[in-house]
């Protein structure tokens, strides 16, 4: 997989924001991370959950990672029921090639 499988044409300017920044994170690990669970959810989140998404995706592609694999403690203005589901998400994906 390359990119999305969401097409953004039904979405609403700020889902589409979010969506693009999810496929578009500086690594390809985390391109593959975040904009899979964006493909997965983000057409589903409320308005609260995606302004806890935007706010996470915010967060530098290190920390992020390192968060989600366990590798460091998760802040707790991070440690959020949508990441509780990114991490989920992401550790239910094959090892080795973040395929679903």
């Amino acid at each position: 997989m390359t990119g999305t499988t969401l097409s953004s044409e039904k979405l609403d300017p700020r889902r589409r924001r979010a969506l693009f920044r999810a496929w578009r994170r500086g690594t390809r690990e985390m391109d593959l991370m975040v904009g899979r669970f964006a493909d997965d959810r983000l057409e589903t989140m409320s308005d609260d959950d995606l302004a806890v998404f935007e706010e996470l995706i915010d967060a530098p592609d290190v920390e992020l990672f390192d968060w989600v694999t366990g590798a460091q403690p998760v802040p707790e203005a991070y440690d959020t029921p949508v990441f509780a589901a990114l991490r989920e998400f992401s550790l239910a994906t094959e090892p080795g090639t973040l395929a679903r």
